[in-house]
């Protein structure tokens, strides 16, 4: 950010449904910043975009917008196999970063990203792990690191969604789904995923055909605990997001969704959200909001490179597993002093 700057000017790269929420969110619900610039291939989605927004510009290209003198920052919000030129492109204007998740596509791409990174001798990448800001987990991590509950053991993790998009593979279960569920279990524990198992029942019904779906993914980690995943992208009634986290003295959960609960004509029960962007609309919004106000500052917080570095190797490890079966180990790089 420039000293000039007293609010911060986002670019905006990838104009899609997340990249459109974002300039939104920027435009309406955050505060210290406001969109200057919008980048899409498609030239006639990103003119769309910026006209909603007063003073914003539209680009096709993300190099030009981030040589523009009113961008002070970027949010990269294209699809993944875009983010490492976007990146280091980024890099070459020093300019502080918000990454939508996966980092990249795959482990050595992220590590080439890493590797970027640390020749500029400091921070630029906060990873877009938004669970990390969602009030219940929040809740739950600052819980486990009070120690009371004890050492954690295991964790229990669901994630449905009601149905999956068409282009959807057996893979992006684990790549893109299984992923949060990588960080968080990295997040809460303050452990190294170290292999993963990938279990197959028997498909839904309700799976399109040559699709696995539900998956049971097991994650072993360097603390000595087991965390596993219930991965069901073609559930048919909602989109739910779940936790428990079992330890010596006790247990914690969260994501059941019971902050309204009604009871009327012999009935009782509550809603369950449809999708992600309403279940997570608050996390998203603190975390572009802790992002804004710790660039403004000068400072990089929250989930780094490394992160989505290490989610990567992850979600490699299980994709093999999927593919190969049997437990696969993850193959991580020494992690460097800059990310300690």
């Amino acid at each position: 950010m420039t000293e000039r700057a007293t609010t911060l000017g986002v670019a905006v790269i990838g104009t899609g449904r997340m990249g459109a929420d974002h300039v939104r969110r920027i435009h309406e619900v955050t505060s210290g910043a406001r969109v200057t610039a919008v980048v899409d291939v498609d030239a006639e989605r990103a003119k769309a975009v910026a006209a909603r927004v007063d003073g914003c510009t539209a680009y096709t290209d993300p190099a030009a917008a981030m040589a523009a003198a009113d961008v002070d920052a970027v949010l990269i919000a294209s699809p993944g196999p875009a983010h490492e030129a976007t990146l280091l492109a980024a890099f070459e204007h020093d300019l502080p970063v918000l990454c939508e998740k996966p980092l990249t596509p795959d482990a050595a791409s992220a590590l080439r990203v890493l590797e970027a990174e640390l020749r500029l001798g400091h921070r630029r990448v906060q990873v877009g792990f938004m669970r990390r800001y969602d009030p219940e987990y929040a809740k739950l991590k600052a819980l486990l690191a009070t120690g009371q509950l004890g050492r954690p053991l295991m964790v229990h993790n669901r994630h449905r969604n009601v149905a999956s998009p068409p282009f959807f593979t057996s893979t992006m279960l684990v790549t893109d789904s299984v992923a949060h569920e990588a960080d968080a279990t990295r997040w809460l524990l303050d452990h190294e995923i170290t292999a993963v198992t990938v279990l197959r029942p028997t498909p839904s019904a309700n799976a399109p055909d040559g699709l696995r779906d539900p998956q049971f993914v097991v994650f072993e980690t360097d603390g000595g605990a087991l965390s596993d995943v219930e991965i069901f992208v073609n559930c048919g009634f909602g989109y739910q997001v779940q936790a428990e986290v079992v330890c010596e003295r006790g247990t914690a959960r969260i994501g059941d969704g019971h902050a309204l609960v009604t009871n009327m004509a012999g009935r009782w029960g509550g809603t369950i959200s449809q999708d992600f962007t309403e279940r997570f609309e608050t996390a998203y919004d603190h975390e572009i909001q802790a992002w804004v106000d710790a660039t403004r500052r000068g400072e990089v917080t929250g989930p780094g490179i490394w992160d989505g570095y290490a989610a990567a190797a992850v979600c490699e490890a299980g994709v093999r597993a999927l593919e190969d079966g049997g437990r696969v180990e993850v193959e991580l790089a020494e992690k460097p002093a800059l990310y300690a």
